[in-house]
């Protein structure tokens, strides 16, 4: 696991607590890894998710430290959503 993929881990946490009830969100750092976060919490976790979010690791280390809204790199084209649009909403409504 990259030390990028373990600060993800450690971030989502403390921002989410013990889990995301609404769904499974899976986020894919590119060249780094996948974190999962379900109702069981956050993990590095590459497993099937109903909503998947797709960045580069400066991209999403933005989003986690707050100097990028997760709906303007999306917009941007900076972040890819596969799957359950308005469970990444709700995410972003967790993060932002």
């Amino acid at each position: 696991m990259s030390a990028i993929v373990d600060m993800a881990v450690t971030a989502l946490r403390e921002k989410i607590g013990d889990g995301f009830d609404a769904g499974s969100i899976k986020f894919v750092i590119e060249d780094e890894g996948a974190v999962r976060i379900d109702d069981s919490g956050v993990n590095a976790d590459d497993s099937d998710a109903d909503c998947t979010l797709i960045a580069d690791a400066d991209t999403f280390q933005d989003i986690l430290s707050g100097e990028l809204n997760p709906t303007s790199a999306f917009m941007g084209g900076k972040l890819k959503v596969e799957g359950d649009m308005g469970l990444a909403m709700k995410l972003g409504s967790v993060l932002g």
